[in-house]
Formats: structure tokens, C-alpha cells, sequence
């Protein structure tokens, strides 16, 4: 089958930074589907993996979390989907990865694809849309208030693929005010376009910003991006007994004895955890998954799918790595197909 892989780190700009290779198509066992690939889109922890693997000398690694497919063949474990269905979800960073034709995945974490998109447009959904719906709902609990705060989620970073599905699914299930940050004017016509009720510029200090509001403290702040560079402005922002999450890795370390003065909780957010380490609960993905196509086929929220780059091969992967790791992407880029 073909594939997209890497052998060794290197920067994207290195012609073999990614290449075209050929591998046998998998053998689905236990509670695995084997999906025929019809669609990815590429995220952040794409590229980290792809500067920083380490890579067996002679094996090729796999990369590509998000896909959108058809199941071929099933495990015999499994109980969940037959072939023919046609399926969306993330994968797990411990297994080979979507960019190839054929693709095994734990049925656990797998969603059946919303009826009301195409491929591509479920692609763009399942890695994000898992980890903004853990993170608010699952880890931060935003359905239960904060005494005495402003019931409002900060979003630090809100135009990329979290944000621009945190938004829509604070609007869809919660009552909370969504306050989401953008530095550029098309970044922040992007996220007032998904629904956020206020937007302020994470380039300047925050604090200053909503305290000119005069609504009184956030509850809850995600921090999406930056999450050093923006902690000192975080802390002074939220409310006592808030509670903050984060999914980016910090540069800096970050000292926990910071949050103690307001006893704020922290949650840092890793959606593959639960695939990792098969918990208990993994299958948790899979009911938020299915929730998530219910309300897309309801159109209480959309696809944050931004751009298609082509069918999947080296070349326009290598295209995806770069225009993520420039910073400046809105919402997802999606390839198609072989």
C-alpha cells in the first residue's frame, strides 16, 4: 500500500524530510477496524513527532492522527462497526499513523463519520474536537460554575483547530460566555464568524482587556498556544478557584507553586492518553465522537476545515508541515485521497 513516511528528523525545508514509500497493507486483529483512508488533516504534534522520532535505521515511521475513512475488514473482537461504514477519529500516537492507504484503528476511538459531510471535512474534526470537548468537559468541568467568577472560558489562541471547535461546542453545550483571544484581523474575524462573544488581543496584555470590561473575572481559561509567554497575564486574570487548562509544551518549566495563591486547578490536556494506556474509559472517545457528528448532522456546529492541499503524497504533506509550523494557520488543512 502507499504511504508517507520519515526515517530521520530533519527540517521540513530537507527534500527527504518526508518521502512516498510502499508498505503491506495490515491484518486487523483483536478489536482493530482496518479503515481504507479517504482523507487527513495534519496538526501540531505531527511535526513536533517529525523533529524529534527517533527512527529504527532502515524502518520508516507513519505519521497523520485525523482521517476520515471507509472500514475494510474488522478484528474479530469487535462490535462496534462492520465494513462499508464509513467512520472518523484520531488514532494513537504509539501506533502508525493515517497518511497510508490502509490504516488500523481501536474501534473504541473510532466515531462513526457525520452523514452531512464529505470526507475531507470529517478529517478536519476528530483530533480537535477530542481534545477541546476532554478538556472542557471532561477535565475542567465548565458545566459547573466557579462561585463568585464571571462564567466565561478564556481561549489563548483561538483561531487554530482547538479553538475553532472549543468555540462551537462551548456555544452548542454550555451557557458559558466564550471570550477568545486573536492577534491578526483575520484571525479574529475567524473566530467572531465561529461565535465567540468577545475577542481580545493575545499580542498585548490580557488582564488589562478584561478587566475594561468590567464583568469581573473568568472562571476558566484554555491555553492553547504560548502557554509560557502568557502564564504571568493568566494568573493574574482568573478568577480564585478557577480552573485552567493547557495542551501546548512550554519552553520554560512551569512552576505549579504559582497556581497555590488562588488555588487554581490545572489540567493538562493529552487526548491520546486514554488510546496509550487503554484505560477504563477509552471508549469515552468514541461516545464524544459519535456526540460530535450528532451535532454537526443537527448543524449546531460545522467542520473547521480551512483548506484542501491535494491528494496525500510527500509533497503536499511537506506543504502542511510548513504552513503548520509557521504559526500563522486558521482552522485545518486537509489532504485527500491518493
Amino acid at each position: 500500500m502507499r504511504a508517507v513516511g520519515f526515517n530521520h528528523s530533519q527540517p521540513i525545508t530537507s527534500q527527504t524530510a518526508l518521502v512516498d514509500i510502499d508498505l503491506p497493507e495490515p491484518d486487523p486483529q483483536g478489536r482493530d477496524l482496518l479503515v481504507e483512508i479517504r482523507a487527513v488533516s495534519v496538526n501540531p504534534v505531527d511535526t513536533k513527532v517529525r523533529r524529534s522520532a527517533e527512527v529504527e535505521p532502515g524502518q520508516f515511521r507513519v505519521l497523520g492522527y485525523d482521517a476520515a475513512g471507509v472500514v475494510k475488514a474488522v478484528g474479530p473482537g469487535v462490535k462496534l462497526f462492520r465494513p462499508g461504514d464509513a467512520v472518523y477519529y484520531a488514532g494513537a500516537i504509539d501506533r502508525p499513523g493515517t497518511n497510508a492507504e490502509f490504516h488500523l484503528v481501536d474501534e473504541r476511538i473510532v466515531g462513526m463519520k457525520p452523514k452531512t459531510l464529505g470526507f475531507e471535512e470529517a478529517a478536519a474534526l476528530p483530533l480537535t474536537a477530542i481534545t477541546a470537548y476532554e478538556a472542557l468537559f471532561h477535565r475542567m468541568k465548565v458545566e459547573n460554575k466557579v462561585a463568585g467568577a464571571w462564567n466565561a472560558v478564556l481561549l489563548v489562541g483561538a483561531a487554530g483547530g482547538v479553538g475553532s471547535i472549543a468555540i462551537q461546542l462551548l456555544r452548542a453545550l454550555s451557557d458559558v460566555t466564550v471570550i477568545a483571544t486573536a492577534s491578526r484581523p483575520e484571525s479574529q474575524a475567524w473566530v467572531r464568524e465561529l461565535g465567540a462573544h468577545h475577542v481580545i488581543d493575545h499580542s498585548k496584555p490580557m488582564a488589562p482587556q478584561l478587566a475594561a470590561m468590567a464583568i469581573g473575572q473568568p472562571g476558566f481559561v484554555f491555553s492553547l498556544t504560548q502557554t509560557d509567554k502568557h502564564l504571568p497575564d493568566i494568573l493574574d486574570l482568573i478568577a480564585p478557584q478557577g480552573r485552567m487548562a493547557l495542551i501546548d509544551d512550554p519552553a520554560e518549566v512551569v512552576d505549579l507553586r504559582l497556581f497555590k495563591r488562588k488555588c487554581l486547578s490545572v489540567h493538562w490536556e493529552m487526548m491520546f492518553a486514554r488510546p496509550v494506556f487503554q484505560t477504563a474509559d477509552m471508549i469515552e472517545q468514541h461516545k464524544l465522537l459519535t456526540h460530535v457528528a450528532e451535532l454537526v448532522d443537527a448543524g449546531r456546529i460545522r467542520s473547521t476545515l480551512a483548506d484542501v492541499l491535494g491528494p496525500i503524497n510527500a509533497d503536499n504533506l511537506k506543504k502542511a508541515h510548513a504552513l503548520i509550523e509557521s504559526g500563522t494557520t486558521r482552522g485545518k488543512l486537509v489532504l485527500s485521497g491518493f
